[in-house]
């Protein structure tokens, strides 16, 4: 069994209040888990209304199918003109952890 953790931090563009934040954190955050079928929330900066850390995690039998899933869940994120991906904090855990 491997599990993979992927951690976003964001810089979201014009947006001045935690209403307009809500509006684009949601919809990245839905998109992942009903596209790639992994847990996702927001999970840091909830009181910053131009910052978001999105953090998701997949369980695997297979490592090479959680890398894959891991990648296109970063290309995603990284994809979208309204956020601006600041880093990213992969993590994998296999059987010998």
């Amino acid at each position: 069994m491997y599990v993979g953790t992927l951690s976003f931090d964001l810089l979201l563009g014009d947006v001045r209040s935690l209403k307009e934040k809500r509006s684009v954190v949601r919809p990245i955050v839905a998109e992942l888990q009903r596209k790639y079928a992994v847990s996702a929330a927001e999970v840091d900066h909830m009181n910053l209304h131009r910052r978001a850390v999105i953090a998701l995690a997949m369980v695997s039998g297979d490592a090479g199918h959680l890398s894959d899933v891991l990648d296109r869940c970063e290309r995603l994120v990284a994809g979208r003109p309204e956020v601006e991906l600041l880093s990213v904090r992969r993590r994998f855990h296999g059987e010998d952890d």
